[in-house]
């Protein structure tokens, strides 16, 4: 009797263990690290949506390989310490191989590190910062990117500002605490000053400051012709409104932080005639545009913005480097990825550097009457 019960249990475990090795054969798992609460929550909702829209287009074409696309999505909160758990979670616990994630560059620079570590394919949408691929001068190769990254941002809008609005004089605000706003910061000012402009004003404040009036006083003395504002919305807003109430005529320019239909509800008129760079404009004509458009107002019933258009990239970007490669090994992948040339997503044609940093153009967006406004396109 004992050896029937013993043989029987062998039996089920066999088949227990049968279970799930039969079911990875059919998936591909993917998981996606972005803040769905928190202080830029709008960020991570969009990138979410774009994410979940392009596997549920992949999955009803029969998923990648064959294999039906299953995820894992989790929250960061816009905090590198809840960023780093949930992406060793996701490798260590849901022994997830590739990778999307995550909003900002603070929390997508120290998931890249622990993703190149554990030889992770990681793709980011919308972290701008150059540490993200790289680190003391070498290349992540695991890690790549569907934005363009800071030195081109700050310098477009250094020139646009010097170029196309012909202004002379500029003040900068930043966080010192965050990677982004700080580098988009510099390589304005160097940018700026290299264009033959003058930086009148080169201040920062902390992530939980709320009242700027000490720095507002300065840049209100000094009467610059722009405003240079490289952070989020929801900082940018509460800053925009406060100069304005100071007095303060500025000209107000951003990064791609501004984009979010939350930074009207919060600067009011403040931030009308202000102009940010972006990755894409909804009023581009281009047939890929129009019908992310259509295809995305179909399943959320909302315009999407920047974010939402890079989430939706970067999940593409990785499911060509999966198909290219053949595999979802991270290597193969990871090699695959490395090698786009002139693949076409919404936000343009992506072909990468050798640092995993894509090339391709910016939009510069203008705010009239709280609407955003296509400007003009900047080239590499």
């Amino acid at each position: 009797m004992m050896k029937k019960v013993l043989m029987l249990c062998s039996l089920l475990l066999v088949f227990t263990l049968m279970i799930p090795l039969s079911a990875k054969a059919q998936t591909i798992k993917i998981g996606l690290i972005t803040p769905l609460t928190g202080d830029v929550k709008t960020f991570g909702e969009s990138i979410k949506n774009g994410f979940e829209l392009a596997i549920s287009e992949a999955n009803a074409k029969g998923g990648v390989l064959g294999k039906k696309i299953v995820t894992i999505i989790a929250d960061d909160k816009n905090d590198p310490t809840e960023a780093s758990n949930a992406a060793i979670k996701l490798i260590s616990q849901d022994r997830v191989k590739l990778m999307v994630g995550s909003a900002t560059s603070k929390c997508t620079i120290p998931i890249a590190d622990i993703c190149q570590s554990n030889k992770v394919v990681f793709i980011s949408p919308s972290a701008t910062n150059p540490k993200v691929t790289v680190a003391d001068g070498k290349r992540k190769t695991f890690v790549f990117r569907a934005c363009f990254i800071d030195p081109f941002q700050g310098s477009v809008m250094a020139r646009f500002a010097a170029k196309t609005l012909k202004k002379k004089t500029a003040a900068v605000l930043y966080d010192v605490g965050n990677d982004y706003t700080k580098g988009l910061a510099e390589f304005f000012r160097d940018a700026f000053k290299k264009d033959g402009g003058e930086i009148k004003v080169f201040e920062s404040y902390s992530k939980d400051d709320v009242d700027f009036s000490a720095l507002l006083t300065k840049v209100a003395a000094a009467k610059p012709d722009v405003l240079f504002l490289p952070d989020y919305y929801n900082k940018v807003g509460l800053i925009a409104k406060q100069a304005r109430e100071k007095g303060i005529k500025s000209v107000f320019l951003g990064g791609d932080g501004w984009d979010s239909s939350d930074l009207v509800k919060i600067a009011g008129k403040a931030v009308d005639g202000g102009f940010f760079s972006n990755h894409y404009s909804p009023e581009d004509p281009r047939p890929e545009v129009r019908n992310f458009i259509k295809k995305y107002r179909s399943k959320y019933g909302a315009t999407p913005d920047a974010l939402a258009t890079l989430g939706y990239d970067a999940t593409r970007i990785l499911l060509s480097g999966i198909e290219r490669a053949k595999s979802d090994d991270p290597v193969a992948v990871s090699q695959a990825l490395a090698q786009t040339k002139n693949l076409q997503v919404v936000s343009g044609k992506i072909s990468y550097d050798k640092e995993g940093n894509p090339i391709k153009s910016a939009a510069v967006v203008e705010i009239v009457n709280g609407q955003q406004k296509f400007k003009t396109t900047v080239s590499p």
